[in-house]
C-alpha cells in the first residue's frame, strides 16, 4: 500500500492570535492564553494548529507587516512562551504551523529601513526600487499604472531617493524583489530557523505574487482593482522559486506547506500541488468557493448563488482527485462569518451544522477558523471609524465615489474580514471570557448565548456537533479517500454529493433554503436500506425514497461494510 502523507488526515485549527485569548490580562490574545486554551484545542479532535502571523510588527495589516521574522511580537510573548507553546502542543499530539509572509515586510523591517538610505546601498536591490517619472510641469508620475490590494497606487515616493517602491498592499508593505538570489537565502534561513526550533511547517501568504514580470511593464486595459496582477500572479518564476525553497530546505524536514493564492484556479493550482517531482506545496487555499455572494471580494455584494458555490468546490474536487489534494474551509480571519453569509442568523445552529458536514466531508484537508465551531457570526458597527483594519478603510473609499455614505456602511457592516476577528467567545461573563482588561476590539454582543461555556454543556450544539463530525471523519474511510461526485448540480436549495471507496458510499445532502423543500434520493438509494450517521434536526422521518427537508437540513446517509 502506497505512504499517504500525514498532512491528509489531519484537521488544522486555525488561530488569529490577537483575538484569540487573553492570558495576561491586557486586552490582547497572547501565546498565554492559547496555552491555558490548547486542551480545548485537542477536545475538538484537531491534529494541528496553524498561527496567523506571531511576529513583531508595526500592525499597519495586523502582524502581515513583518518587521523581524525570528521572534514573537511582545504582544503575544517571546520565545520563551512560543518553545512552550510547540512543546506542549506536540505533547497533546498537535503539530504546529506558523505564517510565512515573504510577498512583503513591513517599511520598519531592518532591510527595507537600510535600502532607502542610498541607491548604492546592499539593501537597496531587497525591494523594487525605480526612479520617479515627470510629467508635465515636472509632476511626478509612479513607475507603472499598477494599483495596490489595499491602498490606491502601488508606489511610493521617497523624496530623499527620488525613487518609488513598490507595494501591492499597503503602503507599510513594501513587495521583496524575489529576483534577487539574497532575498531567496533570506527566506530559506527564516524557514530553517522556525524548522529547526521544531515547528512543522507553514501557512505562505499570497506566495503567487513573488515572481513580477521584468520591468514591471505597465498593464492595459486597466482595472478598478488590484490592476497589473497579470503581471505578478502566477508567474513561472514564482514556481521556479518555490522549487528552490523546497529543494534547499523543505525538503529535509518532515513538515507541510499550504500556499494562498488569490485568484487562483484549480489548473493552476495543479501547476504547484500535483504530486511528483515538480509539486511545490502541499496544499493550495482557494477563494473561489467564498465568492458565492460577491464579485472577486467580499465587499463587491451579489446575491448568493447556491450553483456557484457548487461549482466551485465541485471544480476543485474533479480536478484535483488522483492528483492533488484540497484545503478545506469556510471561515478564515480574512472572510466574514460564514453563517451570516452562506446560512441563517436566524437558524443558526442548523445552517451552522449543515455548513460544516458541508465542506468537512469533502476530500481534504479541513481547517476551522476560531468560533467557527460555535457558530460566531458578523458584528456589524454603526460607525465606519470604529472600525481599525487598512483593507476595511480602503474599501470604504472605493466604495465611496459610487454610492452614499449610507450604503457604504451597510456594506461594510456585512462585507469586513473584520467580522472574523472579534475576540473569541469563551463564556457569557464580562468580555465573553476573552480578557480580564479592556479588549482591543469590540465584542460581539451575541456572547450571552454563543460561547464555548455554553455549548459545551449542550450535547446539540454547534460545538458538540464539530467534535462528532470530526470523530466520524477520522474514523470513517469512504470520508478520508473516497471518490467525488456531484449531483442535481443545478438545483438552487440543494448541494448534494457522494463519496465512494471500495463498497463504501456516503451521500452528503444539504439544504440552503429557509423554507421546507422536498428531496428525492437518486435512483440507485434507497434510503430505508442506508445507516442516517448524522443530521442537525433530532428527529427525522423518510417520505417514499426522499423527505421533505426542514430549514438548512443535513442529512448524511452512509452504506457499506462500515455502517452496519
Amino acid at each position: 500500500m502506497a505512504f499517504t502523507p500525514w498532512y491528509k488526515d489531519m484537521v488544522v485549527y486555525h488561530i488569529w492570535p490577537r483575538s484569540f485569548c487573553d492570558g495576561n490580562g491586557d486586552g490582547i490574545g497572547d501565546l498565554y492564553g492559547v496555552l491555558y486554551r490548547l486542551d480545548y484545542i485537542k477536545s475538538l479532535g484537531a491534529d494541528a494548529i496553524w498561527f496567523s502571523p506571531l511576529y513583531p510588527s508595526p500592525n499597519a495589516d495586523w502582524g502581515y507587516d513583518i518587521s523581524n521574522y525570528m521572534d514573537i511580537h511582545p504582544d503575544f510573548g517571546d520565545l520563551t512562551v512560543f518553545k512552550r507553546v510547540l512543546k506542549e502542543a506536540h505533547e497533546r499530539g498537535m503539530r504546529v504551523f506558523m505564517d510565512l509572509v515573504v510577498n512583503h515586510t513591513s517599511d520598519e523591517h531592518p532591510w527595507f529601513l537600510e535600502s532607502r538610505k542610498s541607491r548604492d546601498n546592499p539593501y537597496h536591490d531587497y525591494y523594487h526600487w525605480r526612479p520617479a517619472k515627470r510629467g508635465r510641469g515636472g509632476r511626478l508620475l509612479p513607475p507603472n499604472n499598477w494599483t495596490s490590494v489595499f491602498d490606491g497606487e502601488a508606489w511610493e515616493y521617497d523624496s530623499n531617493l527620488d525613487e518609488y517602491y513598490l507595494h501591492l498592499f499597503a503602503k507599510k508593505q513594501p513587495d521583496l524583489n524575489m529576483d534577487n538570489p539574497k532575498v531567496r537565502d533570506e527566506v530559506k534561513r527564516i524557514l530553517r530557523f522556525w524548522l529547526d526550533m521544531g515547528v512543522d511547517g507553514f501557512r505562505e501568504d499570497v506566495i503567487t505574487f513573488i515572481a513580477k514580470t521584468p520591468g514591471l511593464p505597465s498593464a492595459y486595459p486597466r482595472i478598478p482593482v488590484a490592476n497589473g496582477l497579470r503581471h505578478y500572479s502566477n508567474l513561472p518564476a514564482a514556481h521556479s522559486y518555490l522549487r528552490e525553497f523546497k529543494r534547499d530546505v523543505l525538503s529535509q524536514y518532515d513538515c507541510f506547506v499550504v500556499g494562498e493564492s488569490p485568484m487562483t484556479d484549480a489548473d493552476t493550482a495543479l501547476r504547484y500541488v500535483t504530486e511528483g517531482p515538480n509539486q511545490v506545496l502541499d496544499e493550495m487555499i482557494a477563494f473561489s468557493h467564498m465568492e458565492a455572494d460577491c464579485l472577486f471580494v467580499d465587499t463587491i455584494p451579489r446575491p448568493f448563488s447556491l450553483p456557484k458555490l457548487k461549482k466551485a468546490l465541485s471544480e476543485w474536487q474533479y480536478k484535483l482527485a488522483g492528483r492533488g489534494w484540497n484545503a478545506l474551509y469556510i471561515e478564515n480571519h480574512d472572510h466574514p462569518r460564514i453563517i451570516s453569509r452562506y446560512g441563517s442568523e436566524k437558524y443558526r445552529t442548523e445552517s451552522g451544522k449543515m455548513l460544516a458536514a458541508m465542506y468537512m466531508l469533502l476530500q481534504g484537508t479541513p481547517f476551522i477558523y476560531q468560533g467557527q465551531e460555535i457558530g460566531m457570526t458578523n458584528m456589524p458597527l454603526p460607525e465606519l471609524g470604529m472600525y481599525k483594519d487598512v483593507m476595511t478603510f480602503n474599501s470604504a473609499r472605493i466604495l465611496g465615489k459610487l454610492l452614499p455614505q449610507k450604503k457604504v456602511l451597510s456594506i461594510i457592516q456585512k462585507g469586513t474580514r473584520e467580522n472574523a476577528r472579534s475576540p473569541m467567545q469563551w463564556d457569557d461573563g464580562p468580555n465573553a471570557g476573552f480578557t480580564t482588561g479592556r479588549p482591543w476590539f469590540f465584542v460581539n454582543g451575541n456572547y450571552h448565548e454563543v460561547n464555548v461555556r455554553t455549548e459545551d454543556q449542550d450535547p446539540n450544539s454547534l460545538l458538540n456537533f464539530y467534535r462528532r463530525l470530526i470523530a466520524f471523519r477520522k474514523t470513517t474511510p469512504v470520508v478520508l479517500r473516497g471518490d467525488y461526485r456531484e449531483l442535481y448540480p443545478r438545483d438552487k436549495n440543494f448541494y448534494v454529493y457522494e463519496r465512494r471507496y471500495f463498497d463504501q458510499r456516503l451521500l452528503v445532502v444539504c439544504s440552503f433554503s429557509p423554507e421546507l423543500q422536498r428531496f428525492n434520493a437518486p435512483e440507485d438509494v434507497r434510503l430505508d436500506k442506508w445507516q442516517l450517521v448524522l443530521t442537525n434536526y433530532e428527529t427525522c422521518f423518510n417520505i417514499g425514497n426522499g423527505f421533505t427537508a426542514r430549514p438548512y437540513e443535513l442529512r448524511v446517509y452512509l452504506y457499506g461494510e462500515a455502517a452496519l
